[in-house]
Order: C-alpha cells, then structure tokens, then sequence
C-alpha cells in the first residue's frame, strides 16, 4: 500500500504534526484526493487504507505492505499485522518476521518511546532529525522542514559528490541526506528515541558470509526458479490494479514472465521507448509481447522539455536526480497512472543479484585470479572480449589486468578498490575552492572473502540501488503508484550471495543461474540473448544541439556563477567537447551524465529559493 507517515516525539510533538501532512503531499499529482489520519503524535497520508493501528500501549503508523501475511496468520489490514507482531514479540524481534517493503514507526506509551526502522534493502524511505526540543520522522526530507529552526540546507560534500562525481557515490553514508541535520534510518534497522531523547539503534537484518553452496547448478536453479516465482507471486496476490514494467533485458523479462506462470494468465506492460536508437529496446521487448503480454503500452519519448520535467521531478524527489533514466521513468508512470492502475512491477535488484552489469567482470575475474585458476581466467577473458568488445569502451586482456590493479585488492580477499579513475573524471569541473574530490574516498568494506559479492553488496546497500530506490519511490508517491520488486525479496538475495561467482557469470555471458533458473518460462530469445542495450535513455542529444542553449542558460546565470561549485571554464570546455562528440558521431565517450547532473543540481538550487546559497559544511 502506499502512504507516506510523519510524526515526532517529545514535548508539543503533536503540534509539529499538522504542518508536516502538507509537505508530505508536496508534488503529488493526486495529492487533493489523499486520505490522512493522526495517531497521537504519529500521522500518515496517502492512498493506503489501514496505515495505522493502536491498542493500549501501541501506535503503528505504516507505509508499505507486508508479504508474507498467511505465513504470519495476520487478519486485518498490515499496520493492525504489525502491531499485533510489535506487542508479541517487541519491535526489532517483530522486524525479523516481516517479508516486506515498509517503513514504520511505532510510539510506546507505557515506555514513552518512539521506534523507526525501514525495510532490508530501503524500498521505502525514512527519515528523522533533532530540532527545537523535538525528535521527528517523515517519508521525506521537505517535511522535516517544519520543524523549528531546521532549515533546508544542502550538505556541502552532498553538493560537490553530485555536481562533480559519479552517481555510484551519492549514498555511500546511508545515515546521511543530502540536507544537513537530516538523517536516514538505515535499510534492514531500527532507531530508538527514549523518554530523554537519547538514540539508539540496531540492525535486526544483514548479510553474512558463508560458505558458497556447492550443489549442482541444475539444483541451485531449481530453487532459484522456486523462490523467485514466489516472491513474485506473493506481491501479485497482496492486491490488485498491478501492471509491468519492461525492458529489453532479463530482469523486468523474467519478473513478468513468472507473473503469468503464477497467475495463468498475460499481464498488462509498459515500455520506455525513444526516437534515439541509441538506448531504444523495442526490438528486444518484442520478443516478449507474444507469450507474456496482453496490453502493450509503448511510453514514446522523443525530445522532452527538459527543464519542466526536471523541475517536476526536484519538488517530487527533494533532491536532485541521480540518472537520466529516472525522467524517462516519470514520464512512464505518467502514463500508468493515466491508465488507471495502481502498482506496477519492476526488475530492479536484478543486475546486481546476477553480475549483469558489465563492471561486474572485472571482480569475476579477481575471484578467478585469487583462486589461481589462471587458465579459467584467460578462456573468461577471451569469451568477455568475443561478446562485449565495443569501439569506445574496449576489451582485451590488457584492460582486464588494468582493471584488476585498479578496481581489486588482491592481497586483501575480496578487497575493493575505489574507481578513481571514474570518481575523479570530472575533478576539474568543480571549484578547488568548493572541494577537492581527489580528497574523497567512498568507504568500501570487504564483508565478503568475494570481490563479485563485495561489489555486489556495495551497489545494493551504498552505490546503485539507494539512489534508484529513492526515485522510484518519490515517482510512486507522485503518481499513487506502488512499486513492487521481487529480486528485492530478502530469501532471494541470501541465496544468491551464496552463489559462486562461476554460477553468476559463464563463458563471458552475465546472469549465467538466472538464465537456467528461466527456462520453459522466459522466451529463448529472451532468455539467451547476451548484448543488452541497458537501461539508459538518450541524454546525449538533450544537451547538445538546441539543448545546449539550457547548459549554456544555466552556466551563463548570476546564481550558478556566485555559488562557487563549478569552474565555469571547465564547463564550458566540456560543453563544447560534448557537442563536438555527439554532432560529429565520433566513437567517444561524450558528457551526458555530467550535464544532466549539473541541470538537476542547478535547479533544485534555486527550488530552495535561495536558502542554499550559503550551504554549511558537512
């Protein structure tokens, strides 16, 4: 169910709580037909029906929806599920039964306490700050905000991290937001305020190293098959009004076929496509159509007006947007919406689940190297060269042994290093006066004897998905759209984090088990295709062109000149190269990234209506 909650603790909580409801809705399409309701100091907003419970002790606010509710014999709605679990069992021992995607607070009377927590991976979000006497927590940072004395100013590495790095290290402190003196509870934990006000906090979840399973790879598929037609089933029969996502590649493919194996009937999907044929998947999504797909709804996306959806996208998210990908995102749960339904599925968790992304190889190849198998290593070497090899982005074994020196730790196990060279292509980009990337370094734990399973937990906890997580949500909340993500189902996940890396990625084809796992139930031409396009969208030609009169609008302005983040000859520098890279069709690496994060930045600047200019430390 989709809800947002709010709410705070200390003395005049309940005072905080009806300016925060107005915030909470800020930027929602549908916000006018939102339904509300306060729980002592604790409130929610939403779609939802049954977001809040009590008894005598308890109150339950909740945003989210429990999966596994026959497992747990719950009647009622979820929170009333919730707040029989948490008066049983107590909070964090209540979390460890649920299989769902939630965030929840929870206010005890008899102890005068307040609890938080998120779901294992954070599909929902939550955040809480300490201001004017008060403890407070809501679904999104702006609500915070109407708290005393708490202004919305951006943290200032926040700001450097987004304008000048890569999107991979904008999460990488999890209990951070991008505004100072707001905080993120952790996914898979719980913060506790006590009656003084005092935090503490804990995780009732994580992931461990244990030993790789060494059944055969016809068994480990079998219930790889099993548990991912479950889980998938599961969020099919928590309710109804559902559609697909779909792209060209195996993860929303293979979610949406095990939709019609476990229903016995083709589902409704909907597909991004672009005038560009650069990231244009309908040739592979075709393949689909036939067996899995009774309504197929191509969203078209030619040439957007960038900066109104940009700005549509800042007052939903509170932040800016990591990747271009989440406009194309928007403008398909536009047409959801429009469509009347009211969840929609989608892959993501796949990639980093099944080392599809193409980085993956290198710390594939590092497991390899640290075995001594160094005959394995070149015949995968070999096999990734015949099937990835691409005119800007080569491969060869000399880019394989670059790659391991700089992205692997091999005296370490399963040590992994930071991309510098990633991290700090755009360095010079930004003011040396504002902040020097070459200074930064994310953290990168080793919690894994596996480089593949390090860099796999990275991106699911630090890296990729919290950012996709976030904007998927906010476009959720935006449109009254519940997003639902069985590769993110916790059973699932320890499984293939007890996959070996040889399960994962075979003869230089990625996703090796979840193609096996697939078989009878995705199509063959799905299921054994090896290139795959990505999910991306065509930002190269929004800023050059006609496009590139908005970079040059942006950096030209009085505002982004006096904020001192970026060396404006720099860009400028890279705005020319970039036009030159994309009208000529030269086979290199052209800028899009960097400008679509320079706009997003720019403009949520100046939705804060200058409150940021002088943004504090961090």
């Amino acid at each position: 169910m989709l809800s947002r909650i709010c709410g705070a603790a200390g003395r005049g909580a309940a005072a905080v709580v009806a300016p925060m409801l107005p915030l909470l809705r800020a930027g929602a399409g549908d916000a006018s037909s939102w339904r509300e309701g306060v729980l002592d100091a604790l409130a929610w907003t939403g779609r939802a029906e049954g977001a809040a419970a009590r008894d005598a002790r308890w109150s339950v606010v909740l945003d989210g929806t429990v999966f596994n509710r026959r497992e747990l014999g719950g009647g009622g709605d979820d929170a009333a599920l919730v707040l029989a679990l948490v008066a049983k069992h107590g909070f964090p021992a209540a979390l460890e039964k649920l299989n769902g995607d939630f965030a929840v607070a929870a206010w005890d009377a008899k102890e005068q306490t307040l609890w938080l927590a998120r779901d294992r991976f954070g599909v929902r979000p939550l955040y809480w700050a300490m201001a004017g006497g008060l403890v407070a927590f809501a679904s999104r940072p702006r609500a915070l905000f109407a708290l005393p004395g708490l202004a919305p100013a951006p943290r200032r590495e926040y700001l450097a991290l987004f304008a000048g790095s890569h999107y991979r290290t904008f999460d990488t402190s999890p209990k951070l937001s991008p505004y100072d003196g707001i905080f993120s509870v952790e996914a898979g934990s719980w913060l506790k305020v006590d009656a003084s006000g005092k935090t503490s906090e804990g995780r009732y979840w994580s992931l461990t190293d244990q030993s790789d399973l060494d059944e055969p790879e016809e068994k480990l598929a079998e219930r790889y098959r099993a548990l991912l037609l479950d889980a998938t089933g599961l969020r099919v029969k928590a309710g109804g009004g559902h559609a697909f996502t779909l792209s060209g590649g195996m993860d929303s493919s293979s979610v949406l076929a095990c939709a019609v194996r476990e229903t016995g009937r083709k589902q409704r999907a909907f597909s991004t496509t672009y005038e560009d044929a650069t990231y244009d998947e309908t040739a592979e999504i075709r393949t689909m159509l036939d067996s899995t797909v009774e309504t197929w709804t191509p969203v078209r996306l030619g040439t957007p007006d960038v900066p109104a959806l940009v700005r549509k996208m800042v007052e939903a998210h509170d932040e800016p947007v990591a990747t271009a990908t989440w406009l194309s995102h928007y403008t398909l749960c536009d047409a959801v919406k429009k469509e009347g339904y009211s969840r929609l599925f989608g892959g993501l968790g796949g990639d980093e689940l099944n080392a599809g992304e193409y980085e993956y190889f290198f710390f594939f190849f590092a497991d390899l190297a640290a075995a001594g198998d160094e005959a394995l290593l070149l015949r995968e070497t070999a096999a990734w060269v015949a099937h990835h090899d691409h005119p800007i982005f080569k491969k060869n074994e000399a880019v394989m042994r670059d790659g391991l020196a700089r992205l692997a730790d091999l005296k370490v196990p399963g040590k992994v290093k930071a991309d510098r060279k990633r991290l700090e292509r755009y360095a010079k980009a930004l003011s040396p006066a504002f902040y020097d990337l070459k200074s930064f370094t994310p953290p990168l734990d080793a919690p894994f004897a596996s480089w593949l399973k390090n860099r796999t937990w990275h991106d699911l906890f630090l890296e990729t998905l919290p950012c996709c997580l976030r904007a998927q949500d906010r476009h959720g909340a935006a449109f009254g759209l519940e997003h639902l993500l069985p590769f993110l189902d916790h059973r699932l996940v320890e499984l293939m984090f007890r996959v070996p890396s040889r399960l994962k990625i075979r003869d230089g084809v990625t996703k090796h088990l979840l193609r096996l796992a697939m078989k009878g139930i995705l199509p063959e031409e799905t299921r054994t295709r090896v290139k795959k396009t990505g999910w991306n969208a065509p930002a190269h030609v929004w800023f050059s062109g006609q496009g590139r009169e908005l970079v040059g609008d942006l950096i030209g302005s009085r505002e982004f000149k006096e904020r001192g983040i970026y060396d404006a000859a720099e860009v400028r520098r890279l705005a020319d190269e970039h036009e030159r890279i994309v009208s000529s069709g030269a086979a290199e690496d052209n800028h899009m990234m960097f400008f679509w994060q320079l706009v997003n930045l720019e403009l949520w600047l100046r939705s804060l209506q200058g409150a940021t200019t002088g943004a504090r430390g961090g």
